[in-house]
């Protein structure tokens, strides 16, 4: 026996100050036998001291970070309303997030990637970490109460799959998604989809309009994109329209010289659109209104035609 000659005390203090690398000195002098013992008991005692350790550091630090991812999800969504939920946070869900928040809309991510939720929490921006596949993520995220989803995923077929659980879980929500071909096109439609965004497409028919009318393209993208612009494009819901103003012309309400912004478009509520309206047009229930103007401009129409402004 290697040990041969030791008391099991001996022993168990050879064992203990090896594996521990204390390092006080042999009780005895050891064989060559016994010094290859040792050696294996030092290699193999540090790998089961390593391996506990970060056994127990990982318990610890992983069950802090649940805590506050938790805390971090249900700070998130709690009291949401009314808000988009934007699936993804790639190059596209980024730039949408970024054109939601510069119009002052309320919304809201869905990141699977961990390293992507905690390399931007600091941000000003809501997350909730989890595959929005599943039923009840969308839930906690307040799906149901909800206005908007935006799915921008690169891949087709969890885009697909997110529409129709969206749908499911709440049939007024408006769906916009992104889409690859054609073929996903289709089957987007199918599930559900209100709007469907091919970045390729749009990409490629932006850069041929800039040759062909750079201007005009540079001077639409700076109203309608930047929200930080003096004077943008917005529209404005007439659902809630006063009923004094049901069927009156845009003379009879005489909105431009009330206000100065400018109605450059009209969508009636059989979904036909109207560019640059003539003052006979009337305003019906469920229509819209494209306005040109000022943030001041647009806000004192909306109040003239939900009747909160008397003039």
């Amino acid at each position: 026996m290697i040990i041969e000659g030791f008391s099991p005390l001996e022993a168990l203090y050879m064992t203990v100050i090896t594996v521990t690398t204390v390092g006080f000195g042999e009780i005895r002098d050891l064989s060559v036998d016994g010094r290859i013992f040792t050696i294996i008991l030092i290699i193999s005692g540090l790998g089961t001291i390593t391996y506990t350790l970060s056994k127990i550091t990982s318990h610890f630090l992983e069950g802090q970070i649940g805590n506050l991812l938790g805390k971090y999800r249900k700070k998130s969504t709690k009291a949401m309303k009314n808000h988009v939920i934007v699936v993804g946070y790639g190059r596209n869900g980024k730039q949408t997030v970024l054109e939601l928040l510069a119009h002052n809309n309320s919304c809201l991510v869905i990141e699977n990637n961990h390293d992507l939720v905690m390399d931007n929490r600091e941000q000003n921006i809501p997350f909730y970490e989890g595959d929005a596949t599943d039923d009840d993520i969308l839930l906690n995220a307040g799906i149901k109460d909800a206005k908007a989803l935006i799915a921008t995923l690169p891949t087709d077929a969890d885009n697909v799959f997110i529409v129709l659980t969206a749908r499911s879980l709440n049939p007024d929500l408006t769906i916009i998604s992104r889409a690859s071909s054609e073929s996903a096109e289709r089957k987007l439609r199918i599930a559900g989809v209100d709007r469907i965004i091919m970045p390729e497409k749009v990409g490629g028919a932006h850069m041929a309009k800039l040759v062909a009318r750079s201007d005009i393209v540079e001077f639409l993208d700076y109203l309608s994109v930047r929200g930080s612009a003096p004077t943008t494009i917005q529209e404005i819901e007439c659902k809630n329209m006063h009923e004094d103003f049901n069927n009156k012309t845009l003379y009879e309400l005489d909105i431009r010289r009330k206000t100065g912004a400018n109605i450059i478009g009209y969508k009636n509520p059989q979904g036909q659109y109207i560019l640059n309206p003539t003052p006979q047009t009337k305003l019906l229930p469920e229509s819209k209104l494209f306005v040109l103007g000022t943030s001041e401009q647009i806000d004192k129409m909306k109040a003239i035609l939900s009747h909160t402004d008397s003039e």
